[in-house]
């Protein structure tokens, strides 16, 4: 399998995750590209014409997009696997959760291009505005629910790891942790677990 890659992307740094979670991360080969909405990669585009990574390129040739799909086929090569849950109120907590973490990025991410790479003269400032309140909103969330997360390591907090994360590496001023004292404390622990550890050294690496 071959992993079209970004380094930076948090969407990557969670599909890398669940695959070493799963074992299967040594069978994946990564092809680094770059993922700009104003400069096409064009090797990135060839196999996935919405240009974004993760893009996960199948044996066989077949190519998945993007990091839900991707986990979820990973999660289907190893059977008893925990990443997925099977069904019940397991699987949908899960589901949810990853959708508040990709959530946090896809906000994220939008206000950073619209302060980064938009012209100034276009940049709206109340649009910047609703989409870090949907950031915090989500924190405030997840501060009331941290507790109950426990020993999970399922496609939810990974995904949740994965935006906090970059909530530090792109919002240092944000101060995300302020006043969440138990998302904080999990966060602390989550990202010391071996896989996200062993991710954190190929990415440094790269």
């Amino acid at each position: 399998m071959q992993l079209m890659y970004s380094a930076t992307s948090p969407y990557v740094r969670k599909v890398m995750i669940v695959a070493q979670e799963l074992g299967l991360l040594p069978r994946i080969e990564r092809l680094p590209c770059a993922a700009s909405p104003v400069q096409l990669d064009t090797a990135l585009a060839a196999v996935n014409p919405l240009a974004k990574v993760p893009a996960l390129v199948l044996d066989d040739g077949t190519v998945l997009f993007d990091s839900p799909v991707i986990c979820e086929y990973l999660a289907s090569l190893q059977t008893g696997q925990a990443i997925f849950p099977e069904n019940g109120p397991a699987r949908w907590r899960a589901l949810r959760d990853q959708a508040l973490g990709d959530g946090i990025l896809d906000a994220a991410l939008l206000v950073r291009y619209e302060s980064m790479v938009r012209p100034e003269m276009y940049r709206w400032d109340e649009w910047r505005t609703g989409q870090m309140a949907k950031i915090t909103r989500t924190l405030d969330l997840l501060e009331t629910e941290a507790a109950g997360y426990d020993e999970r390591a399922d496609i939810g907090t990974i995904a949740l790891a994965c935006a906090l994360s970059y909530l530090d590496f792109r919002y240092a001023d944000l101060g995300w942790r302020d006043g969440r004292t138990q998302l904080a404390g999990w966060f602390a622990t989550f990202w010391q677990r071996e896989p996200v550890q062993a991710v954190m050294k190929i990415q440094a690496s790269a």
